[in-house]
């Protein structure tokens, strides 16, 4: 037997298994009683169970529920509003067919902006332009939103001085853009022994580094790998800023260079075209050592 959930909650189930359930239409289910534990569509062979319900007239209330726009103009469906002007003034509560008609006198739109208020609140204004700054201000929003990043770096417990230094390099860089770094100590073989060398190197990791991180989560073993998290000084946001204010100072300098060289070029040009022309004469083409 075949089923599937209608919105409203109840299960409707299909006895025939070569028509799908999804072909039932449900225009054709009729109000079920309180008392009544199921009902059959009539001709079809399919039963609904659960608690009453009826889906004639049901689509657009659907519709509304799923939308996540507000509702405009012909699509407020209430007797009355309380009204506000575009520049934010009270006008009061009036009928909807007036809310409507101010609108179009205003060439605006009525827009329903708190529709749980008794009555709901309608107020006149450009509904496209109001959009469109909508979406301004929300990828404004998502572009200075800071997403936690946690970098990981690898050490061993007997890590040469210059591999420390390069890897230490990392970690600052790391820091540096904002981002949390995951410090990781592989132990292998009988370095398991002695966890004090690992311990050792993550401190003072931590302390070559204070100037741009801190200790968010303190050393642990975890297994053959001992742990620690460091966490940037400054935000992520700041962080960005700062790389954008020193890349738009990168790109004025190039542009002055860009532009002085271009300026030291017209001026050699200038220079050339305003030196006299040498006039030449036939004996200025022959080879001087031969004597005429």
């Amino acid at each position: 037997m075949l089923g599937f959930v209608h919105p409203t909650g109840a299960i409707v189930q299909a006895e025939n298994a070569k028509l799908p359930p999804s072909s039932a239409p449900g225009r054709r289910v009729t109000q079920v009683p309180p008392t009544s534990v199921g009902v059959s569509a009539v001709g079809l062979g399919f039963r609904v169970h659960g608690s009453p319900f009826s889906w004639a007239g049901q689509d657009r209330h659907w519709e509304e529920l799923i939308s996540t726009e507000p509702r405009i103009n012909e699509r407020i469906h209430v007797n009355e509003v309380r009204l506000v002007g575009p520049n934010g003034e009270q006008v009061g509560i009036v009928r909807i067919d007036d809310a409507l008609r101010l609108a179009r006198e205003a060439d605006l739109d009525l827009v329903e902006v708190a529709p749980q208020a008794r009555p709901p609140v309608a107020k006149l204004m450009d509904y496209g332009k109001y959009k469109y700054e909508a979406a301004q201000k929300a990828r404004e929003s998502r572009r200075n939103q800071s997403n936690t990043v946690i970098k990981e770096m690898k050490l061993r417990p007997k890590i040469d001085e210059h591999d420390y230094e390069t890897k230490k390099g990392h970690v600052v860089r790391f820091l540096k853009a904002g981002d949390k770094v995951k410090i990781t100590i592989m132990f292998r073989g009988r370095e398991q022994s002695r966890p004090e060398l690992g311990f050792n190197l993550l401190r003072r990791l931590a302390d070559d580094i204070a100037e741009d991180g801190f200790i968010e989560s303190q050393p642990r073993q975890d297994g053959r790998n001992m742990l620690m998290v460091v966490a940037p000084t400054r935000k992520k946001s700041e962080a960005r800023a700062e790389q954008r204010a020193a890349k738009a100072t990168r790109a004025a300098s190039r542009a002055a260079e860009n532009e002085a060289e271009e300026r030291e070029l017209a001026e050699l040009r200038n220079a050339r075209q305003s030196q006299p022309k040498k006039r030449r004469g036939p004996a200025d083409n022959m080879d001087p050592d031969i004597d005429l």
